[in-house]
């Protein structure tokens, strides 16, 4: 059982990056049509990163932003 002090989602800061693989999950649920908020809950990620994740795929084509861009991606 995880405490909220060594669960990663719940102390995660604005800067800190998720992992390749809670990122590649957020599209994998994406694309089999489940909605963001239950991507959000199934993750223990806020629905807001779901949808800037799901915005930048659709965009980009990729999970991170592409080279010289000022902006820091959520993966």
């Amino acid at each position: 059982m995880q405490t909220a002090s060594t669960n990663i989602c719940e102390r995660m800061g604005r800067s800190q990056e998720l992992s390749e693989f809670k990122c590649g999950t957020v599209i994998g649920c994406h694309l089999c049509n489940k909605s963001i908020g239950d991507i959000s809950l199934l993750i223990n990620i806020p629905r807001s990163t779901v949808s800037g994740i799901i915005t930048n795929w659709k965009q980009l084509g990729t999970k991170a932003t592409q080279p010289g861009s000022e902006r820091v991606s959520a993966c």
